[in-house]
């Protein structure tokens, strides 16, 4: 992406397969405070597809990009993926709170944390500390369009200080050039 030449990324790759890559700096310091500031007033007690659930402790909310340092995330992710967002749900900013955590579950971090709040790959054995300013990526499916077990993940409670999360799930469709699919069951 000619955006990259200009402002490369520092990439690194935590883990093979599944691949989840760290992107370091992503966000700045300036930018996760006016996040933080447009996010606190109108957080809600975060839910899942089930609505709210026991196994999911934190509070969030969706951002659209009418704000202009939310449009800019935006078109990083995508410019850093490869991966259109127009068919992506918007920013959804969310705090974990001392004892806050996500189960095991199938899906950028604002804010280092004192202690606990790791996201946990249990089916591969790996955790990830949260990095301010860092983003993690990774593919939830298969290019075959199977969920990949491995991609299990979870949130760790946060034993002292915050967790400030922002997640962009995009989604598979539209991205069918960007992409390709495979009739593999491997891939």
């Amino acid at each position: 992406n000619p955006r990259l030449i200009y402002a490369p990324v520092k990439e690194e790759v935590e883990w093979d397969e599944p691949g989840i890559i760290r992107y370091h700096d992503i966000i700045s310091d300036r930018e996760i405070e006016i996040l933080t500031n447009i996010s606190r007033p109108l957080l809600s007690r975060s839910l899942t597809t089930g609505g709210v659930s026991k196994n999911r402790t934190s509070q969030g909310v969706f951002l659209k990009e009418d704000n202009i340092v939310v449009a800019r995330i935006s078109q990083r992710i995508a410019d850093i993926t490869g991966l259109s967002t127009k068919s992506a749900e918007n920013l959804f900013v969310q705090n974990y709170g001392i004892g806050g955590r996500y189960e095991p579950h199938y899906d950028e971090l604002m804010s280092d944390v004192e202690i606990g709040g790791a996201t946990v790959f249990p089916q591969v054995d790996v955790a990830l500390k949260p990095k301010k300013g860092s983003a993690v990526f990774w593919y939830n499916l298969h290019k075959n369009g199977n969920v990949d077990l491995n991609t299990k993940h979870a949130g760790c409670p946060v034993l002292r200080g915050n967790k400030w999360v922002a997640n962009k799930w995009i989604h598979e469709f539209g991205q069918e050039f960007r992409r390709r699919c495979s009739l593999s069951y491997w891939e």
